[in-house]
């Protein structure tokens, strides 16, 4: 079982576990932190959600592997009574001798029989009738056999629990909650998932949220269908090992390289000690600059490594000789696999080349034009003739009110200006920044 630790596939499955678990590269984090005050404590919230993580992790291990294991001792149980009924056939019919059978076992209690008496009956039989053994058609019985028979998966969730759940006591009850707890953390899970994409799109093109939000979940559900046919299941693998996987590590190198190295660790050092108030762990700084993104790399590239010696391919069920076997992706699947991963790491690059030819430019009418500077945020000034549903409410006219959209007016209040003060925004109200304690200006550089 060792040897299965020194496979790239195995550690980069669990370092996407970890992603998907802390919700890392997905842009939910940084789209829900961006709702934080500037002051916030993000190191203390880091570690805590870490930490829940670790132990929520192995609460599910421990259930995980008790169900299962529950469910191969039923198997295995079931194995052995099966077993021994075919025992007591074979001495029926003089294939086999009464004297083959150990002294202490009774064989008029079939249910009561253990495995490890099965298992001694087995092993007498077989050095006796060590030719004839397997036309016998005996099996081993093994719970070490039922565990590796363990679906993974789609048919872990459906399959495994779902059996394992029917010798509960009181099944029908533990059967509704399982399935519930499925939709409720399938909820949980699309909500940061689509506040990842929704809210830098609000951010940076002026569009009405409710649309927005309608047209993603549309595309969602469309999608979705792909899943639900009887071939559903191959395009979940796919979709699984091509989609979320590869891409989701690139996307995390590219984010841990950019502040590290691009944007400067030492001033995004500055930047959590203007925000916490202390100066963070030394042991940060080694972690984000070289022992993270050597490992990632490390990774990255032996699993380029290892798709390249192994093609890609699939577990299919041959209904006609019914059993499974690894078949290769089609040539069409291929392209498939392949335009899943370009198209999951497609923006970073686009974006990339959209900013480095000045093709997009912050201060284009079309996007939100937001410029940050330490102890305060500077707006443009709010355009009059856009409706403001907010402004309605309060009695206000649009250029009085806060706008809904980022793209409008959002005003810091600073102390000891003159004239008439402006309603201050609630902090990352919009999602597109902090309120900023009042300082004197300074230059952006300075960040």
């Amino acid at each position: 079982m060792l040897e299965i630790m020194l496979e790239a596939k195995v550690w980069r499955e669990a370092a996407t576990q970890v992603f998907f678990a802390l919700g890392l590269g997905f842009g939910g984090v940084i789209a829900f932190s961006s709702y934080n005050k500037r002051d916030n404590n993000c190191h203390f919230d880091a570690v805590l959600v870490s930490f829940i993580n670790f132990f929520t992790s192995v609460l599910a291990t421990l259930v995980v592997f008790a169900v299962l294991g529950f469910k191969a001792n039923i198997m295995n149980s079931k194995c052995v009574a099966m077993n021994t009924n075919k025992i007591l056939t074979l001495l029926g019919s003089g294939i086999l001798e009464q004297s083959l059978i150990p002294h202490h076992i009774n064989l008029t209690q079939v249910n009561e029989v253990s495995g490890e008496d099965y298992h001694k009956m087995i092993g007498v039989i077989k050095g006796v009738k060590e030719d004839e053994f397997n036309s016998l058609g005996l099996e081993a019985c093994s719970i070490e056999d039922e565990l590796n028979k363990a679906v993974q998966g789609t048919g872990l969730a459906f399959i495994a629990f779902t059996e394992a759940m029917t010798h509960f006591p009181a099944s029908p009850f533990w059967s509704v909650m399982f399935f519930l707890m499925l939709v409720n953390l399938g909820l949980g899970s699309m909500f940061g998932t689509i506040e990842g994409i929704l809210t830098p799109l609000i951010d940076t093109f002026k569009v009405r949220k409710e649309f927005l939000t309608v047209g993603c979940c549309v595309l969602a559900f469309s999608i979705g269908l792909l899943f639900v046919q009887r071939s559903g299941n191959y395009f979940v693998a796919m979709f699984d090992d091509y989609s979320a996987t590869l891409p989701l590590l690139i996307v995390v190198i590219l984010e841990n390289v950019a502040i590290a190295w691009f944007y400067g660790i030492d001033k995004f050092f500055e930047d959590l000690k203007d925000m916490l108030g202390f100066m963070p762990y030394r042991f940060y700084y080694y972690m984000w600059k070289y022992i993270t993104p050597i490992l990632l790399m490390v990774l990255l590239c032996s699993s380029f490594i290892q798709l390249i010696m192994t093609p890609p391919s699939y577990s299919a069920w041959i209904q006609e000789e019914a059993i499974e076997k690894t078949l290769r992706f089609p040539p069409w699947g291929i392209v498939v696999c392949i335009s899943l991963v370009v198209m999951a790491i497609l923006p970073v690059p686009v974006v990339f080349g959209l900013r480095y030819f000045n093709i997009i430019d912050e201060n284009t009418s079309g996007l939100s034009t937001v410029s940050y500077k330490k102890g305060r945020i500077i707006k443009e000034t709010a355009r009059p003739e856009e409706d403001d549903d907010a402004s309605l409410i309060h009695g206000k006219s649009p250029s009085e009110a806060p706008s809904p959209m980022p793209g409008n007016s959002i005003y810091r209040k600073q102390s000891g200006s003159g004239g008439t003060d402006v309603d201050t925004a609630p902090n990352g109200r919009y999602g597109i920044g902090y309120l900023m304690a009042d300082m004197p200006d300074m230059p952006e550089s300075d960040l």
